[in-house]
């Protein structure tokens, strides 16, 4: 349905004189004529009935009067609005982010958004791991942020952040007197862990450093959201949590019954990755992704976390 024709009826029904309305719009009486009939058959109603002395408006004709204007203004806005995100002024950047991003490397890239483009709209959705390359895909996001994900055609992504993976476990735990714990002391311990599903290659990491060290991990996978449901799990004093350090760091400040130390023998690094449709070229896209590179090398990010 052309604009133009909406526009032209709105004219001619609030005018209710074609003279005079296609005075107004420049246009022809019967070139108008035959674009509101067009516009008739196309909605399969007739919107004027008409006679030799009158014209008046039909109950769908009074409702198109009353929705077109909104259509129209909702129309122009969405042009505007796609024409400022092909030029990186001034959009919304749909960002999805792993809930463990969402401790110190979320919050850092936020605020280094709002200095760089203060222009930009982020609309931070957390996501798991695993759903962020096909959201990206289906374009429910424009960016994303993911413990290691699977490769994926039509993503682009690179490493933002590189970090070690800590055990969570509780005061009265064995090894909490440990200022570090060796993968080899996990032999005989069972392990919380997210669902593999949610992020599976960082999963695949933890259970091949096990298998390095000679043994086959018992692991608890949780469901609920992850910090609540880890400290309420390892207080008890029975598990051993593995997260990425940040993420870690922030569940043992929440708790005064769990601590945090490093596993060792060997380190397991935990990856997070930038995420993209590998076919957008859009400028506020590549604005981003640059502030996010900016990020990384300004905090330390990709130092190797064995060092």
């Amino acid at each position: 349905m052309s604009p133009r024709v909406l526009r032209y009826f709105v004219a001619v029904a609030e005018e209710l004189h074609f003279g005079r309305a296609a005075t107004r719009l420049y246009i022809s009486q019967p070139s108008l004529s035959h674009q509101i009939r067009k516009l008739e058959e196309t909605l399969g109603t007739p919107l004027f009935v008409r006679s030799s002395r009158r014209v008046q408006l039909t109950a769908a004709g009074r409702t198109l009067v009353r929705e077109a204007p909104k259509a129209l203004t909702a129309l122009e806005q969405a042009v505007q609005l796609t024409r400022l995100a092909g030029s990186g002024i001034a959009t919304t950047i749909r960002l999805g982010y792993t809930p463990v991003a969402n401790f110190n490397t979320l919050t850092v890239l936020l605020d280094a958004l709002q200095e760089d483009h203060p222009d930009f709209t982020i609309d931070a959705r957390e996501v798991f791991s695993a759903e962020v390359p096909e959201r990206l895909c289906a374009g429910d996001l424009d960016i994303g942020l993911a413990l290691s994900p699977q490769p994926i055609d039509g993503v682009g992504g690179e490493i933002l952040r590189e970090e070690p993976v800590s055990a969570l476990l509780s005061i009265r735990h064995r090894l909490a007197a440990a200022p570090t714990i060796p993968v080899t002391a996990l032999r005989d311990e069972t392990l919380l862990l997210f669902p593999r599903r949610l992020a599976p290659a960082y999963y695949d990491g933890i259970v091949a450093a096990c298998h390095e060290t000679g043994f086959s991990p018992e692991i608890c996978a949780f469901e609920a959201p992850p910090v609540n449901a880890m400290l309420a799990r390892l207080s008890s004093g029975r598990e051993v949590g593995l997260a990425p350090a940040s993420f870690a760091e922030h569940a043992a400040k929440a708790s005064t019954s769990v601590i945090l130390r490093d596993v060792v023998d060997p380190s397991i690094v935990a990856e997070l990755s930038v995420l993209w449709p590998a076919n957008d070229p859009s400028p506020a896209i590549a604005s981003v992704l640059a502030t996010a590179r900016r990020c990384a090398e300004r905090n330390g990010w990709l130092r190797s976390p064995l060092t």
